[in-house]
This record gives structure tokens, C-alpha cells and sequence, in this order.
């Protein structure tokens, strides 16, 4: 167990030419690492990407189990990891966190600190064939486990099929975007001469229906709403933060760094309900809920990048970290 870690470039270079983790050293300092481990320190890392938050978990002493969706993420985790993995310190896992209370390999596991880095990998952006980039020519897929047979549908089958309601929606709702109702008409009304394919078909419909001057923060913000829809990726978070919570051991915390609105309201709402003594509705006479708090809140507001982080790793600007202590 180390007695004091040293963490690289001021906790900031963990990351590889795969993916650059962002709040590496505040999320060690929540989980209580920041001195390394003192005994046993099983972790679980929710979303292993490229294996940076779990390369500094294993720096901190601890075990560590990954688990991400995408099988080229868990085999570049691996790769880097290969030591650690040898010495049965690092345990990969292919699956969704959303599934965490039933993926075999988690089973009986008991953790000590959770982590939840949300949103998507450098590589997953700048890989064009996995369709998450806004680049020319790259193909409408976005599912997180990739193209296979049987893994759902990708944004190309998404924005061919919904209709004006739901399409508004989704960019409404995870995109922020007031003019939800025009863009949405505008898709129906293009995918009627030629199916959507490719980014290009995105770009040139969101365009068509929010003006020429629009440009990549609009791309950016309008791409990611069909890649959550795509992905689910509201409700496995929904269905996966009471699950992680029951994983924790007693004084075991959950850290969770979120990068769109929605996701940082679930974590943020979750976390102050699991805080709180009673969570029956205001006139309800007579408590009829659990009466007591789940644990504490160990982050009253976000906490969010240094100066010196964002302007090395631009992922790091809509960073939002939280995390949760359980008491039971």
C-alpha cells in the first residue's frame, strides 16, 4: 500500500492516445486515496473507457473491476493493464453498469469506492466509424457496443423511423434545443426523398431547420442528444444509481462525473433523496418512507475542473463531479 502517491502532470496524465480521464485526482481524494489504500480497497470502475480512472485506482492500492459496453474499450483497458491484470489486481468486465446487480462477475462483490464516468471516450468520438462525430462522411451508428447483430438500433434506424413527436423530444429534451419542433419536421420531411446515413444527412437537416450560421456547438449539442437516445442513456443511469448504491459497503462511496444536464440532475437528485431523513411527499401527514438517511453527501455542489485541466483536456469543461457516502 503506498504511503503517499504521486500523482503524474498534477493528477492530470492519466490519459493515453485512447482517452484522457478528467478529474482524476478529486475523484481519488472522495474515494479516500489520496494517500493510497490503507488495507483492502476493492473499487469498481462503471465506465473503464481506456483505463484511466482504474489505472489510478490501481496506483492508489487498489483492486479494481472495469466494466464498459464496448468491446474495443475493454480491450484497450486490457492491453494497457495487462500487468495489473496478471497479478489479479484488475478484473475486466463486458457489460452495461446498467446491469451492474447482474452481471455474474460482480456477483457477492461488496465495493469500497464506485466510479461513474459518464458520456463517451475520446476515441469513441474520434473513431469515424463508430459514428459519434459530427466529421463528413461518417456513418449514423452511435451504439456504444458497436455494430453487431443483435445490439439495437443505431441513430441511422432511429432518425428513419420516429415520428415528428418523438424526434422533438429528444432534442428538446437532451438537446436542449428550443426549436425542437422545426428540426424534427425538417428530418421527416428530408428522410422522404433519401434515408439518413450519414452524418452529412444530420448536419444538413439541422441546418436545413435551425439556419446556415449554425456550426459545431450546435452539431456537437444535437449528435449527442441521438446518441443518448440511441444508447438509453438516461434511463440505465436512472436504473443503475440505486443499483451501484446497494453494491457500496458501509462508508463505501459512489463518485459520479457527468457531462450533459440530465445526467448531472439524476446524480444530484438521487444523491440528496439517499441523504435525506424523509423523502414522503410535503403534506403527507405521517412519515410512511424508510424515516432515516441512506448515508451522506460528501459534495454539496459539483465539483467541477481546474484552469490548468480544462485548458489540457477540453472534455474536462462540462465536467461535473458528485459523489455520495453510504451510512448503512
Amino acid at each position: 500500500m503506498a504511503a503517499r502517491m504521486t500523482l503524474p502532470d498534477g493528477g492530470t496524465g492519466w490519459g493515453t492516445s485512447y482517452h484522457a480521464p478528467v478529474l482524476v485526482r478529486e475523484v481519488l481524494a472522495l474515494l479516500g486515496l489520496a494517500d493510497g489504500a490503507r488495507g483492502s480497497y476493492l473499487a469498481l470502475d462503471c465506465t473503464l473507457g481506456g483505463g484511466g480512472h482504474s489505472a489510478a485506482l490501481l496506483a492508489a492500492g487498489a483492486e479494481v473491476f472495469g466494466v464498459d459496453r464496448d468491446p474495443e474499450a475493454v480491450a484497450a483497458a486490457r492491453r494497457r493493464l495487462a500487468d495489473a491484470e496478471r497479478a489479479g489486481r484488475f478484473h475486466a468486465v463486458l457489460g452495461n453498469y446498467a446491469d451492474a446487480a447482474v452481471l455474474p462477475p460482480l456477483a457477492g462483490l461488496g465495493f469500497h469506492g464506485i466510479v461513474l464516468d459518464l458520456g463517451i471516450s475520446s476515441h469513441q468520438i474520434d473513431d469515424a466509424a463508430r459514428g459519434f462525430t459530427f466529421r463528413e462522411g461518417a456513418a449514423l451508428d452511435m451504439r456504444m457496443e458497436g455494430e453487431g447483430e443483435g445490439e439495437g438500433e443505431d441513430a441511422a434506424g432511429f432518425l428513419g423511423r420516429a415520428g415528428e413527436q418523438e424526434l422533438a423530444r429528444v432534442f428538446r429534451e437532451y438537446g436542449d434545443e428550443p426549436r425542437a419542433p422545426r428540426l424534427a419536421r425538417e428530418i421527416i420531411r428530408r428522410r422522404a426523398d433519401r434515408p439518413f446515413a450519414t452524418s452529412d444527412d444530420l448536419v444538413r437537416a439541422i441546418r436545413g431547420a435551425l439556419g446556415p450560421r449554425t456550426g459545431p456547438a450546435d452539431f456537437a449539442r444535437l449528435f449527442q442528444a441521438v446518441r443518448i437516445q440511441v444508447n438509453d442513456e438516461l434511463g440505465g443511469l436512472a436504473r443503475a444509481l440505486p443499483a451501484l448504491r446497494d453494491r457500496l459497503v458501509r462508508g463505501g462511496v459512489l463518485a459520479a462525473i457527468a457531462y450533459h444536464s440530465g445526467e448531472d440532475r439524476l446524480v444530484k437528485h438521487a444523491f440528496r433523496d439517499w441523504s435525506a431523513s424523509c423523502v414522503c411527499p410535503p403534506r403527507q401527514p405521517t412519515c410512511t418512507c424508510r424515516g432515516r438517511p441512506l448515508g451522506a453527501l460528501l459534495t454539496r455542489k459539483a465539483v467541477v475542473a481546474s484552469d490548468e485541466e480544462r485548458a489540457t483536456n477540453p472534455r474536462a469543461r462540462s465536467a461535473r463531479l458528485r459523489a455520495w457516502r453510504s451510512g448503512e
